[in-house]
């Protein structure tokens, strides 16, 4: 199975959430809400869940091994990661396109 596609859905700036995303696989299966959490230093990805009456939480969609899990989240993080590069590009674009000076150091 092949990651075909990885969309940055949501960037956020505050608390442990940074990003919403979807990933299709094989340009046929697509998987939403997948989570970029950021906590004890690192990034790592949540899987899609419902929540149950009792509560608690479960996984409507996951991978079935290890080395799944560690491909789907390098991929995914990766793209977080250039989502970013880019979003921090914009506003510079956006200043030069407007014609005001872009402050480079």
């Amino acid at each position: 199975m092949q990651i075909t596609d990885i969309k940055i859905r949501k960037l956020f700036d505050e608390g442990p959430m940074k990003a919403v995303v979807s990933v299709t696989f094989d340009s046929q299966l697509a998987v939403h809400d997948i989570k970029v959490i950021h906590a004890r230093d690192r990034h790592f990805i949540v899987m899609p869940s419902r929540k149950n009456p009792d509560e608690t939480y479960r996984d409507i969609v996951h991978p079935i091994n290890a080395q799944f899990r560690a491909m789907l989240e390098d991929a995914v993080i990766t793209a977080y990661e250039e989502a970013l590069a880019t979003a921090a590009e914009a506003p510079m674009e956006e200043e030069i396109a407007a014609g005001e000076p872009a402050v480079v150091l």
